[in-house]
C-alpha cells in the first residue's frame, strides 16, 4: 500500500479504480439507467472539480496569505518560484472544470435556461435558488481567469513587472481571491439548498 501512496499518479488512479468498483457495485445492485448515471456522472465531476477549486481558494486565503509574513525572506522564493504556480495551476483549471461540468449538468438535467434567468420564466424557487449560485460561481470563474491569475502572473515574476507593478498586482489578487472567498460561502449555500430544500 505504501508503495501506491508515496506516488501522487498512483494514489489517483487507485482511487478512480475504487470509483470504478463502486459503479460495478452499483450496477450489480441497480442496473444501469443511461440518463441517471449520466446525470450522478457530471454531479460527481462537478462536486470534484469543485473541492479542487474552493479547497485550493481557502488554502490561499487561510493558510498562504496569512502566513506569508512570518516566513524568513530566504525563504519565500520556495513559496513564489514553485509552491504557488503549482497550486494556481491546479486552482485555474478546477475552476474551469467546475463552470464547464456545472453547465453540462445544468443542460443536461434540462434547467441550464430557467437557473441562467434564475427562475423568472418559471417561477420555480429551485432554479432560482440554482441560478444564483451559478451566477456567483460564473463571477468567480471570471475572476480567476480574468483579474487573479494575470495579476499573479506579474506579483510572482512569472511575467515581467517592476517593483511597484509587482505589490499593486499582489494586492489585487488578494483581494479578488477574498471577494471568491466571500462569494463561495453563500455559493454553496445556494447550490446545496437548491438540491436539498426545494
Amino acid at each position: 500500500m505504501a508503495g501506491i501512496l508515496t506516488s501522487l499518479r498512483s494514489t489517483v488512479i487507485a482511487g478512480c479504480v475504487f470509483a470504478v468498483i463502486l459503479f460495478v457495485i452499483y450496477y450489480s445492485i441497480q442496473g444501469y439507467d443511461g440518463y441517471a448515471f449520466g446525470a450522478f456522472f457530471f454531479r460527481w465531476l462537478h462536486v470534484l472539480s469543485g473541492v479542487m477549486w474552493i479547497g485550493l481558494l481557502w488554502y490561499f486565503n487561510f493558510v498562504q496569505i496569512p502566513n506569508m509574513g512570518k516566513i524568513p525572506d530566504e525563504q519565500k522564493p520556495a513559496i513564489g518560484k514553485v509552491i504557488a504556480p503549482a497550486a494556481l495551476w491546479w486552482f485555474r483549471w478546477g475552476a474551469m472544470a467546475t463552470i464547464v461540468t456545472g453547465l453540462i449538468l445544468a443542460a443536461f438535467n434540462g434547467y441550464i435556461l430557467e437557473a441562467l434567468l434564475l427562475g423568472l420564466i418559471d417561477g420555480v424557487p429551485k432554479h432560482s435558488m440554482i441560478g444564483i449560485g451559478m451566477w456567483m460561481g460564473a463571477i468567480m470563474w471570471f475572476n480567476v481567469w480574468f483579474v487573479i491569475w494575470p495579476n499573479q502572473k506579474r506579483a510572482l515574476g512569472i511575467v515581467e513587472a517592476d517593483a511597484d507593478s509587482k505589490a499593486q498586482s499582489a494586492r489585487t489578487a488578494m483581494l479578488f481571491s477574498r471577494t471568491n472567498t466571500l462569494l463561495s460561502v453563500p455559493m454553496l449555500f445556494a447550490m446545496v439548498s437548491a438540491q436539498n430544500l426545494f
